[in-house]
């Protein structure tokens, strides 16, 4: 058998990975130090600020978008320049709340910290380790520069060019130069992987998930499915108990009926027509509660027509005046549609058996990326997941999806319930 051949590194590919190499450092130290620097600067003028007049809480959580915006772009370098993917470790965004609820978040966030590290490591140390191998590949240059002829009109105008420990005064000593330019060429060349290896490595424990957030997100990840499970067995049983207390009951009924119409049909015709009748209406009935138990699994208007309407149906059927506005700019997912649809549906009966209320509005958003849905009433509020008003099982149908809800109803109202699911439009 033969052994397998191993294709030794040639000299091009020695050149073209110290290049590329040196490239990206050189871009490194030219394009991030400077922003990282303001943004550092910026960072702490926002943080003194808190305490003058509450200004940094307003400011503090816009600058903190600003660092994230600049870092999510050194993130998505991660690949090519750095070797490995840098994942994002920040917490969710508060949906609702104020200035104070979002500064919180921001300072709350210990990637926040991490983040303001990173800008002043690469300010600094970033910076002169991006630095050393492109200065050593420029020394280099130089030393083939002044073997090319430019230590003559230097010598000549009455001076000495020394590069590194030779005095250039004659051609074997610019000879002479040229070598250790090239030296320093290797050198650099050699250096920049492991450079920008390192700034990679460096750049992954300071911007990536620690163990711990990785943890916590395996820990999510199993709840979701958990969830996920759950929400699937409650609608199996639903259905289940529908069928068995509905529709079935009435077609075993029927089906008795049809058998003694069948006995009397000789004996008693007329008492026969009256079963069949009978039979007939509970047909129907069975027919209905079948079609609105398919309703319950997915409405017919939301897979023919989509999600916006399908909310305007639900909004045609509810008592209480019901104002719908619908910004979706194509179909999402299936699962999505349907999971949105029912939180929609449970929301808004909740606002109509609970809140009595003599409004109430819906708003379905896309920006591409999350689906967002707002649905408020200005009813008599006091709204609380936790006394059975059915948002927790809307959070659980959600979070399946890595969806999330928030809610604001204080006492006397308004109640205002604001849904997230990600989902890109297909």
């Amino acid at each position: 058998m033969s052994q397998p051949t191993t294709t030794e590194p040639t000299a091009a590919d020695f050149a073209r990975r110290g290049g590329f190499a040196t490239l990206r450092l050189l871009a490194l130290a030219v394009l991030v130090p400077p922003v990282a620097l303001f943004l550092f600067v910026l960072t702490v003028v926002s943080l003194a600020l808190i305490p003058a007049l509450g200004i940094g809480l307003f400011v503090v959580p816009l600058v903190a978008m600003l660092n994230r915006s600049f870092i999510d772009f050194v993130r998505r370098l991660g690949p090519t320049w750095f070797g490995g993917a840098v994942d994002r470790p920040y917490k969710p965004a508060p949906i609702l709340g104020g200035p104070v609820r979002k500064a919180g978040w921001v300072l709350g966030d210990p990637a926040t910290w991490r983040d303001l590290l990173w800008l002043l490591w690469s300010a600094t140390f970033g910076f002169a380790l991006a630095l050393l191998p492109v200065a050593v590949v420029g020394q280099g240059i130089y030393g083939w520069v002044l073997s090319a002829g430019v230590w003559r009109p230097i010598y000549e105008s009455g001076g000495g060019e020394w590069y590194a420990f030779i005095k250039v005064t004659s051609w074997s000593r610019a000879f002479g130069a040229g070598l250790l330019g090239t030296s320093f060429v290797l050198l650099g060349l050699t250096l920049a992987p492991y450079a920008l290896r390192l700034s990679g490595a460096i750049t992954r424990s300071l911007l990536a998930p620690t163990k711990e957030q990785a943890l916590r997100r395996v820990s999510e990840l199993t709840e979701t499915r958990s969830a996920a499970v759950d929400v699937s067995a409650a609608e199996i049983r639903r259905i289940e108990r529908d069928l068995h207390d509905g529709a079935q009951a009435r077609l075993v009924a029927m089906g008795m009926s049809l058998g003694a119409a069948e006995h009397l049909m000789d004996s008693d015709p007329e008492r026969a027509k009256a079963m069949i009748a009978e039979a007939r209406t509970a047909s129907v009935a069975a027919l209905n509660e079948l079609r609105d138990l398919v309703r319950g699994i997915l409405p017919p208007v939301l897979a023919e027509r989509g999600l916006g309407d399908a909310v305007r149906a639900l909004a045609l059927a509810s008592p209480v005046p019901t104002e719908v506005t619908v910004t979706l700019p194509t179909r999402l997912p299936d699962p999505v549609e349907s999971a949105a649809y029912f939180a929609v549906s449970e929301a808004l009966t909740n606002a109509i058996k609970h809140a009595r209320a003599s409004r109430i509005w819906i708003d379905l958003g896309h920006d591409g990326q999350t689906l967002r849905i707002t649905v408020g009433d200005d009813g008599s509020g006091g709204a609380d997941p936790t006394r059975g008003t059915g948002l927790a099982g809307v959070a659980k149908r959600l979070s399946t999806f890595d969806g999330r809800i928030d809610l604001a109803s204080p006492a006397g109202g308004p109640t205002l319930i604001t849904m997230e699911v990600p989902a890109a439009a297909r």
